[in-house]
């Protein structure tokens, strides 16, 4: 047996497992196939590069990710300490200047005396495994050749859906006679204020606010949401037969369940006025910080499979950004995902073979902290069946209460479910709270969180 743990791929899973594998004394060697071959949506050769949203999503324990993201914080998680350590300003979420935290993701994986980064593509899965331990965490973008191997170890004939990432926009471009800062809620006018007092609170606050806003009146959005839906997409084999997960869902798909669809979705304008008029907007486009120095923001909610052409025009028309100069066009790839309900155990460990693993979003957890997440389970129970003889193997395993939202995502993904489906973490995969039921929402979910850090 290799005196050493595998790991094929260094996006958020892999790194995570490599860091909790090495710091507990063992080697690690980490595959990564960039520079060598790049996936369709990466573009630098940095491990854990984030290609979709910034954001890690809410810093509140009243919130699922946010509960997740402090029971990781406790458990020393390298990348969510790294994630807070290059955070720019989100309200209450967590986002990240993206290249920064590839960076110091990437010196401190590469610093580490038992990682060996080997960047190369691996196709050849099982005779890794004969060998020794192996996790798998290759992502939602696995190349195609491994992909077969996937598919091949797993008997399974399919791998994959489809999501979106959204634009970004230079922060000098936007026309700030019509766009203006505030969080949700926030710059609401409050009923004792003149308008000129508001506007002038909005000006001294806008520096501690986290988005740029741009409104829209019915008929702007109306000619909007007409040019959105009758764009060119890109091209893809078999399209429409292709499963897009719903928290990634185009923009352009979604606008044409009906007109006021994206008014109650990613364009709701609830929680703003429009300064120019001290009234409720039609519709609001949101925009978020991207990078640390404020220079790039990028579109909330707009994944899209548009054309880069459709994108810079129908996108234009958008009050703010008629000058809009587009750092990034938004890019549809291919997700991949096993059916580990019937494949993994709440360790990710594949049952078929002692010697394999599986972490990230090929699991079928959805999103960057959950990635996390599962990638710090997969690397703590590797480590102890390196330690441990077979026999003993069974009995060492690390598994997290469901309590926690890292046990319930596990054992989410390793519970027989016909109509298994990429999940994100909620408090609905949480077990209920035991006596009598409470009605307020944050009084509840702020209950869950306590029950959930004291099983941790």
């Amino acid at each position: 047996m290799k005196d050493y743990i595998t790991i094929i791929g260094g996006g958020l899973a892999g790194t995570e497992a490599a860091y909790q594998i090495a710091k507990r004394g063992i080697r690690v060697k980490l595959y990564e196939m960039k520079p060598v071959k790049f996936s369709p949506a990466h573009s630098n050769q940095n491990l854990a590069e984030i290609v979709c949203s910034n954001s890690f999503k809410s810093n509140l324990l009243t919130n699922a990710c946010g509960l997740l993201k402090e029971e990781l914080r406790r458990l020393d998680s390298l990348l969510i300490k790294i994630a807070d350590e290059t955070s720019v300003p989100a309200g209450q979420a967590l986002a990240v200047d993206r290249e920064v935290f590839s960076e110091k993701v990437t010196k401190a994986i590469e610093e580490n005396e038992n990682i060996e980064v080997v960047h190369e593509e691996i196709t050849n899965i099982e005779e890794m495994a004969k060998e020794g331990i192996v996790i798998i965490a290759t992502g939602p973008l696995t190349s195609e050749g491994l992909a077969k191997d996937i598919q091949k170890i797993t008997s399974q004939d399919k791998l994959y859906f489809y999501d979106a990432a959204a634009p970004i926009v230079n922060k000098d471009s936007i026309n700030f006679d019509i766009a203006f800062y505030g969080d949700r809620y926030a710059q609401e006018k409050k009923k004792e204020e003149s308008i000129d007092d508001w506007k002038k609170r909005l000006e001294e606050e806008k520096e501690e606010q986290s988005y740029i806003n741009l409104p829209m009146n019915q008929e702007e959005y109306e000619d909007f949401v007409k040019e959105l839906v009758n764009a060119e997409v890109v091209t893809l084999h078999d399209f429409e037969k292709r499963e897009i997960f719903e928290g990634c869902m185009p923009i352009e798909i979604m606008a044409k369940r009906g007109l006021d669809t994206l008014r109650f979705g990613p364009l709701k304008p609830v929680g703003f006025d429009d300064p120019r008029t001290g009234r409720r907007p039609y519709a609001v486009v949101q925009l978020r910080q991207d990078d640390k120095q404020a220079t790039m923001y990028n579109m909330v909610g707009f994944q899209t499979n548009l054309k880069y052409g459709e994108q810079k025009r129908v996108f234009s028309m958008i009050p703010g950004l008629e000058n809009a100069e587009f750092i990034k066009y938004g890019v549809m790839h291919r997700n991949t995902y096993i059916n580990s309900t019937e494949l993994l155990d709440d360790t990710y460990h594949l049952k078929s073979n002692p010697s394999i693993y599986f972490a990230g979003q090929i699991t079928g957890v959805e999103g960057y902290v959950e990635s996390i997440s599962s990638g710090m389970v997969a690397g703590l129970n590797a480590v102890q069946q390196f330690k441990s003889s077979k026999e003993e193997c069974d009995k060492c395993k690390i598994t997290f209460s469901e309590y926690t939202v890292i046990g319930a995502l596990a054992k989410y993904i390793s519970t027989p479910n016909t109509k298994f489906q990429p999940m994100n973490a909620n408090f609905g995969i949480l077990p209920e709270l035991e006596g009598k039921k409470i009605k307020d929402k944050k009084e509840r979910y702020m209950k869950l969180a306590e029950r959930s850090l004291e099983n941790l």
